[in-house]
């Protein structure tokens, strides 16, 4: 009896475990059924559409261009200075004036040669005398034909000295040798001037050159005369017209481009030399292009994409007409095809959306030249479709989407520098 009573507990013992055992696997086996059920449900909801924006192809008409970047440089300029030297005593011209051609700029101290000057044209004037009295009298032949011509040759050497002291005493004064805008002027009255010091810049800005080079392979749609346009970074938003006006005839054997000359009007003289311009020229006609936005072409190895916005209905029947036409460049036999055609019309198990609900279909495009933001299509795609322009990174044929057009990327045939 005392054994049976010591065995109860003991059997107690191993029911108990055997319970919680049995209720642990059936928790284990139901958290299992649960963790797949809530798979399940997460699999039947369709994905979270992306956030994209979109844009319709247009078409516009493109004027072919030329690209380049050039200089600017004055149709005349040069830095002033005397090939004397001397004492200012006055100074007629300030920074930034506009100056008339032969209009006095400086002057230097030029007493001593103004009174060399009267002094030799008082010697002239009494050759002249002279001259005229020995004239009178070789006519009576009171003199020798040999003074007369003594003094016909000095009268010629004192207007020769004379000339000569003029041509000193303008080398003292510096004059303007064509019209323009005087640079910066740092010269003053009481300066001791060497020669060959410059006194100030010269340039006539209007009308203006700009000097740039185009390829050797561009030289046959080059002529003088085309019209063309320049934009500077300094002033953002407008373009300055101008015309080819001088071609090189030489290439140049290192780069192998051609020099290129075109004139500019500068009626404001807003434009200076040195400044760098970016140049457009325009060759040829105008051409039609359907165009789009350059971040909505996706760039693969295999080739230039881009995803078009379709509704749901109308991707299923893109898809269909597509594996119906595959089907029959295949030639595949009639049974083959119905199965395909069944295939096609059975819904697959992945979550399903809505007809009306957007998604987007890959398609492949041909892209031709770009011009600013924006590349020509030039086959696979049609006027009017809407395609994504932002946003790809995420998509695929068949996802959905959800268009926020609230910012859009560039998409300027002539995009400018923006200061902030």
């Amino acid at each position: 009896m005392q054994t049976r009573v010591e065995n109860k507990p003991s059997t107690t013992k191993r029911m108990i475990v055997m319970i919680v055992a049995v209720l642990g696997l059936v928790a284990v086996i139901a958290g299992i059924k649960v963790l797949s059920i809530m798979r399940m449900i997460a699999a039947s909801k369709p994905p979270p559409p992306a956030v994209v924006s979109t844009a319709k192809a247009t078409s516009q008409d493109w004027q072919p261009e030329l690209r380049a970047v050039g200089t600017l440089r004055a149709v005349r300029g040069a830095d002033l200075a005397l090939d004397v030297a001397g004492l200012v005593t006055r100074v007629n011209v300030k920074s930034g004036d506009e100056v008339r051609q032969g209009q006095l700029l400086l002057q230097l101290r030029d007493s001593e040669d103004i009174a060399l000057l009267h002094q030799l044209e008082a010697a002239a004037a009494l050759a002249d005398v002279t001259f005229a009295r020995a004239r009178d009298q070789l006519a009576v032949q009171v003199i020798s034909k040999a003074d007369y011509d003594q003094s016909a040759a000095d009268l010629k050497a004192k207007h020769a000295a004379v000339t000569q002291q003029e041509v000193n005493v303008a080398k003292k004064q510096l004059r303007a040798p064509f019209s323009g805008r005087a640079g910066i002027v740092t010269i003053n009255p009481g300066a001791y001037l060497n020669p060959g010091t410059t006194i100030v810049t010269l340039q006539q800005l209007d009308p203006i050159y700009v000097d740039f080079h185009v390829p050797q392979k561009d030289l046959a749609e080059l002529r003088t005369g085309q019209k063309l346009t320049l934009g500077l970074d300094a002033f953002p938003g407008r373009t300055f017209g101008g015309t080819v006006s001088a071609i090189s005839p030489k290439v140049d054997s290192d780069t192998r481009n051609v020099q290129v000359e075109a004139k500019v009007p500068n009626p404001d003289r807003v434009l200076t030399p040195g400044m760098f311009a970016s140049v457009s020229v325009e060759v040829g006609s105008k051409q039609r292009h359907l165009t789009l936005p350059q971040t909505a072409v996706v760039y693969n190895p295999y080739g230039e994409t881009v995803f078009v916005v379709l509704t749901k209905a109308e991707a299923d029947r893109r898809q269909a007409a597509e594996a119906a036409a595959t089907a029959a460049a295949n030639d595949d036999p009639p049974k083959e095809k119905q199965q395909d055609q069944r295939a096609a019309k059975k819904p697959g198990k992945g979550p399903q959306l809505p007809p009306d609900a957007l998604v987007v279909q890959q398609t492949f495009v041909t892209t031709g030249p770009t011009r600013g933001d924006q590349v020509a299509i030039l086959k696979g795609l049609d006027e009017g479709v809407e395609v994504v322009t932002s946003g790809q990174i995420k998509l695929k044929s068949g996802a959905p989407i959800r268009i926020d057009n609230s910012v859009q990327p560039a998409n300027s045939p002539n995009p400018t520098p923006q200061e902030h």
